[in-house]
């Protein structure tokens, strides 16, 4: 049962049509709407978890709390790395990855990083829910 589950999430990342689920492609304007000062607002609440995550797991001085904060960090970091990619692409319609490595490999790379993101997210909460069962 639990192979079946694992086929059928590793197939569905694997599926071509994911890598361009992402893409952001919104034309600039001359002002900036709604949706662009609403992406703007975040960033610095990234800013913000990205120096609390960080300066938690630093607190916590390695250790299975430490290590799992660390790993969440790690993955706020590349979060915040997509999400200023995406603002970029959203208010100067300027796609980085697909300018620096061509369409095809661009998404290639935009998908990895959501992987990496959710990856290490995923990891830093289960040794942090490990580390809670004591």
């Amino acid at each position: 049962m639990k192979r079946n589950y694992l086929l059928l999430t590793l197939g569905l990342f694997l599926m071509g049509s994911t890598l361009f689920a992402q893409e952001h492609n919104v034309h600039s304007e001359a002002r900036l709407g709604v949706e662009q000062i609403f992406g703007l607002l975040e960033m610095p609440f990234l800013a913000i978890a990205l120096i609390f995550s960080f300066l938690t797991a630093t607190r916590l001085k390695g250790g299975k709390f430490g290590s799992g904060m660390t790993m969440l960090a790690w993955g706020f970091v590349v979060m915040a790395l997509g999400h200023l990619h995406m603002q970029i692409a959203h208010i100067f319609d300027y796609n980085i990855f697909k300018n620096m490595f061509g369409d095809t490999t661009g998404n290639y790379i935009w998908f990895i990083a959501l992987i990496v993101t959710w990856g290490l997210s995923a990891l830093g909460f289960y040794k942090i829910y490990k580390a809670s069962k004591i």
